[in-house]
């Protein structure tokens, strides 16, 4: 079983986090997001997961110089240039060599779908492409996807404006599709698999849909990429995991409350971390408070210094003591 992984995408949600690497190469509690999405995949008997690669794609080569991921086979197909999410599955699946059944995946979804699922109910019914569907809130952010009693899909509306949508199931990033998809693809060409793919299929009756109420997050903002964190030490999915890396240091007396420190980081004394995350290698001076709030790796916040808001601190960046930020990003960039 062979999966397509999408991680080309510059990642600009989350800046300044992602301004000098991939989203999908930042930590998630004490891994690569990366993987956790392809040790996932694994799980349900991907043995190849290849790259769809666009931005600084040389992270994920470094990370993974053998070549495999969580037990995973890794395969790295770095597109010349942009070519959206079909144009990304389109390349990669025939520099890979594809030419069976396989599954794509977006690799900023963290997800506790069942794959093998998914994969039954595809082979079961013979057509084209069959997508995953998660319940939202607010489906206006995404691909919204009425299906019939059948699960055949019977339009694909992508993004529509807020009280339009036909239903709260959506797109949610895990397909299975046949090879014959990838002659509907144009070359040469960015194509939207959302706004151009997944609606001819579904004109012509070859997309069906599958309903989960399985923990989803698309990890792209900061406000979900906090979150992703919190509900892995929370144990939502999953085993309960160590917010404390036993690699961090914790000096004097501190106040960490639902907060996720990672390997090397460094908390002075009379600190306060309330739902926050700080990544590896960070410091955080004596006296400061974060709340909401996220720290990059190897960044440097001075004493004193007082976040909130879901403040972004990018990695290596430096406040000084006595720091006061509300909903900032740091670097501020343009």
């Amino acid at each position: 079983m062979r999966a397509v992984v999408l991680v080309g995408g510059f990642g600009t949600r989350l800046r300044p986090l992602t301004s000098t690497m991939p989203k999908q190469m930042l930590p998630v509690v004490d891994r690569p997001m990366i993987e956790r999405v392809v040790q996932s995949l694994g799980s349900h008997g991907v043995t190849e997961a290849v790259l769809s690669l666009g931005y600084r794609p040389d992270a994920f080569l470094e990370a993974y110089p053998d070549g495999s991921c969580a037990g995973v086979k890794l395969t790295y197909a770095v597109e010349p240039e942009p070519l959206d999410t079909a144009g990304a599955v389109r390349f990669a699946a025939i520099a890979a060599g594809i030419d069976d059944t396989f599954i794509v995946v977006n690799g900023d979804v963290l997800t506790d779908l069942d794959v093998s699922a998914l994969w039954r109910f595809h082979q079961g019914h013979g057509r084209e492409g069959t997508i995953a569907l998660t319940p939202v809130d607010d489906p206006s952010r995404f691909g919204v996807v009425p299906i019939d009693d059948e699960g055949r899909v019977i339009e694909f509306v992508e993004k529509p404006p807020v009280g339009t949508a036909p239903t709260n199931w959506v797109n949610a990033g895990t397909y299975v599709l046949e090879p014959s998809v990838l002659d509907r693809i144009e070359n040469g060409r960015k194509v939207s698999i959302e706004r151009e793919t997944f609606p001819a299929l579904a004109a012509n009756g070859s997309l069906y849909a599958v309903q989960s109420s399985a923990y989803w997050l698309d990890a792209g903002t900061p406000a979900s990429y906090l979150q992703a964190q919190l509900d892995i030490i929370d144990g939502v999915r999953g085993a309960l995991e160590n917010a404390i890396h036993p690699g961090a240091t914790l000096h004097g007396d501190t106040e960490i409350e639902h907060s996720v420190v990672m390997a090397g980081a460094s908390v002075d004394a009379g600190v306060t971390l309330r739902n926050s995350v700080v990544l590896p290698g960070a410091r955080i001076g004596s006296g400061s408070t974060i709340v909401d709030s996220i720290i990059g790796s190897r960044a440097t916040v001075g004493a004193g210094c007082f976040l909130d808001a879901l403040t972004v601190v990018g990695h290596e960046a430096e406040l000084a003591s006595g720091t006061v930020l509300s909903a900032a990003r740091v670097p501020q960039e343009d």
